[in-house]
Formats: structure tokens, C-alpha cells, sequence
């Protein structure tokens, strides 16, 4: 819509078009709250995944240490699983939420260069996101105990 069209409505018309510019910019902040939203069931079950697989992992290293088991490299062997589906579940989650948002930030620079929106208000970075991530590096950490037997979750015996 050109300018001469805009300044050619009726009053009733340039309020509807304000309103349904308005909703349309608050339909961007919707949608990337819906990202946040799908970004944090990806953490609550990566999470679950990954402190289930270390439970488990940590049980049966703990058994065999003691004695009471003699052979448990099936059921530790499931907890890494776990853990690395965990990590894998937050990767995947990570790299979608990123490429979906600058997708979205990408349409409404559009929108709003072609004076479609407004876009007055912000659009910060996602707590969410850091959230994934801080989990994401605590679930490396916990993989590399797991497997290597470095680091802070290690019980320093070596074995």
C-alpha cells in the first residue's frame, strides 16, 4: 500500500490498519513465545534423559564397586545411552530453535521494512536458549565422567 493510498482512507480505515498492524506485530512476540515454549519441553526431557541415564549409570558403577555385581556393563551401558540421547535431543533442539528464531526475526525485518509492522518492541535473546545450553554443557560434562572418569561427577578411583 503506497502512502498516497494510506492518506487517501477514511479515519475508520487508518484505525483498522493500525489495529491490524499492531496484532500482527504482537502475533511476532506470540510466535517466538511458542519457540520458548517448545524449547523448554526439549529441556524438561533431555533433562529427565539425562539425569535418568546418570542415576542408573551411577547405581551400577556403584554395585560393581561394591562387590554386589559382578558384571554390570549392560545396564551402565543404557545409562550412557540415555544421557547421550539427552545430549542429542538438546542438540537438535538447540540448532532448531536458532535457525526457526532467525527465520522469524528475518520475517519480521521484512514486514517491517515493508511497513506492514511496527516492530517497536524488543526481541531479546531467549533465557530459554541459555538454559538449553548451560544443560547442554553440564550434560558433555556428565558424558565425559561417565566414559572417561574425569571430571567434577567422578568419585577420583580411577575405576
Amino acid at each position: 500500500m503506497s502512502v498516497e493510498q494510506v492518506t487517501a482512507q477514511s479515519p475508520s480505515d487508518r484505525i483498522n490498519t493500525e489495529l491490524s498492524s499492531r496484532r500482527t506485530g504482537m502475533s511476532f512476540q506470540r510466535t517466538r513465545m511458542s519457540a520458548d515454549r517448545t524449547l523448554m519441553s526439549v529441556i524438561r526431557t533431555a533433562l529427565s534423559l539425562i539425569s535418568f541415564g546418570f542415576t542408573i549409570f551411577q547405581v551400577f558403577q556403584k554395585l560393581r564397586d561394591a562387590g554386589t555385581l559382578a558384571h554390570a556393563a549392560a545396564p551402565r551401558n543404557f545409562g550412557v545411552t540415555l544421557v547421550l540421547l539427552g545430549i542429542l535431543m538438546l542438540v537438535v533442539g538447540i540448532i532448531y530453535h536458532i535457525l526457526f528464531m532467525a527465520g522469524l526475526r528475518h520475517e519480521r525485518k521484512v514486514m517491517r521494512d515493508a511497513g506492514l509492522i511496527h516492530a517497536e518492541s524488543g526481541y531479546p535473546v531467549s533465557f530459554t536458549l541459555l538454559t538449553a545450553v548451560i544443560l547442554l554443557l553440564i550434560g558433555l560434562v556428565a558424558i565425559s565422567s561417565m566414559i572417561f572418569n574425569v571430571g567434577p561427577f567422578t568419585d577420583g578411583t580411577g575405576g
